[in-house]
């Protein structure tokens, strides 16, 4: 098969008719062997009902429905355990993706060699209110993840060779960042297209201005997964050593400050009078509890049955 097509989706009963036909009319144009798989991510309309109708009339549609709502990233990841096309494509469901851009995408990834590429709405009909935080979170990913030449890291029409999706794990909210998630398993070949962004013809944006708190709190997750998900060592315990010894040096200090003003004949106070002994007191315990830290996670990765899961391109073997 050429091409699997995910739609995940939230009450857009209104558009799928329009967006199946839309994806079917380049499908057969272009003559490629298709499936159109429907995420319903608990849709509270009629979504799953017009899903099942256009199953009658185009046996290339597939969907699956959740009971509840679980989030786009759930819908992406059941997708693309389902995909069995060579080359997949990730659109939304409210006709803001145009299907039209599929057999260049295609063509990308077969002919260019890329493992993923990702759409770049670079003329958006969205208010400022969404466009301006967009960009802000855009600039930060780009910064964090090492991926210079992207964009929009958000942007739901995306293209991606099939042994990509099968490789990564897309959970939580963490659809934002699938470019990331395929650099750290070892897809390096991620390219950009400039794509149509269609102003919404029905139904209502999902969007919210807390996903970018959140969308940065996943970013740090995975900066810190990319780094020392199975060295958390030399990370908790670097910083923990440092502050022990730092806070070790200064009690010794206020120690030392001490008896040199005893015995010159200074005036002198209690130790426990001086605010630096309990900032060094401090330390030294922060310090301990990072070294701590470090060390459970050793202990936790070395017990992981994922610690030697390496990503292997090609093997040679004897014959």
């Amino acid at each position: 098969m050429d091409i699997s097509v995910i739609v995940p989706l939230y009450n857009e009963a209104e558009s799928l008719p329009e967006l199946e036909a839309w994806i079917r009319r380049v499908m057969e144009a272009n003559n490629f062997s298709y499936e159109i798989i429907f995420i319903n991510d608990g849709s509270t309309d009629e979504s799953w009902e017009v899903i099942k109708s256009l199953k009658e009339k185009n046996s290339n549609v597939k969907g699956v429905c959740f009971r509840r709502n679980y989030g786009k990233s759930p819908a992406l990841n059941t997708g693309f355990a389902r995909a069995k096309g060579d080359v997949v494509i990730t659109m939304d469901a409210d006709l803001q993706d145009s299907p039209d851009e599929i057999p260049e995408l295609y063509r990308m990834i077969k002919e260019d060699g890329y493992d993923l590429v990702s759409g770049w709405k670079q003329k958006r009909y969205d208010p400022l209110s969404k466009t301006i935080p967009t960009k802000l979170f855009n600039a930060t990913a780009r910064k964090v993840s090492g991926i210079k030449n992207l964009h929009d890291f958000n942007c739901g029409l995306k293209a991606y060779r099939q042994k990509v999706v099968k490789r990564i794990e897309v959970y939580g909210d963490m659809h934002r960042y699938i470019p990331y998630l395929a650099k750290n398993a070892g897809f390096t070949r991620i390219g950009e297209k400039v794509v149509q962004h269609q102003a919404r013809k029905y139904g209502k944006t999902k969007f919210g201005l807390d996903r970018f708190v959140n969308g940065y709190l996943d970013l740090a997750t995975l900066w810190f997964s990319a780094k020392f998900g199975i060295k958390p060592m030399h990370l908790f315990g670097l910083l923990g050593s440092l502050m022990f010894i730092l806070g070790f040096i200064a009690a010794i200090v206020v120690g030392a400050t001490k008896l040199y003003n005893m015995y010159s004949g200074n005036p002198y106070s209690l130790v426990t009078d001086s605010p630096y002994f309990y900032l060094s007191l401090t330390l030294m315990i922060l310090g301990a509890q990072f070294f701590l830290t470090g060390f459970l996670g050793e202990l936790i990765v070395r017990n992981s049955h994922r610690r030697n899961d390496y990503e292997i391109e090609e093997e040679i073997t004897a014959e």
